[in-house]
């Protein structure tokens, strides 16, 4: 593999969503779903979520990170793409791994929306009871 077309792929999930992530050697830009990180996640906190594996490993300027996400919502899809980004870094640098291991970035959220249940109103939720 020639340097010009070097990459590390890897995907990530949260919740129901689910990124790829590509980290290729650039000056830091993030884009999601072809359009600019900016402007797909106006949420600062998002943001910093996103950023955190980068920021941690003192590689922020190194990669530039294309993600394509789908499927949840916003903050779903910010941990996903954090998830992703970790998992990519620890193919860049086995070295790596111990730092993003210890801030629990790469590990799987593995908390999900829990079933409705049959005789309720949700998962949790009763139907409201009436004595009278």
């Amino acid at each position: 593999m020639s340097v010009s077309n070097l990459q590390y792929h890897a995907v990530g999930r949260r919740k129901e969503a689910v990124a790829r992530v590509y980290l290729r050697p650039g000056t830091g830009r993030v884009k999601i779903n072809d359009r600019a990180f900016e402007d797909y996640f106006p949420n600062d906190v998002l943001k910093m979520v996103i950023r955190q594996p980068l920021q941690l490993t003192e590689t922020t300027e190194k990669f530039d990170v294309v993600a394509r996400v789908a499927g949840g919502g916003s903050a779903g899809q910010a941990g996903a793409i954090r998830h992703g980004i970790s998992r990519a870094l620890c193919l860049f640098n086995v070295e790596l791994r111990k730092t993003l291991k210890k801030s629990g970035l790469l590990t799987r959220d593995s908390r999900m929306k829990e079933r409705k249940k049959y005789g309720q109103r949700g998962a949790r939720a009763r139907f409201q009871f009436s004595k009278r």
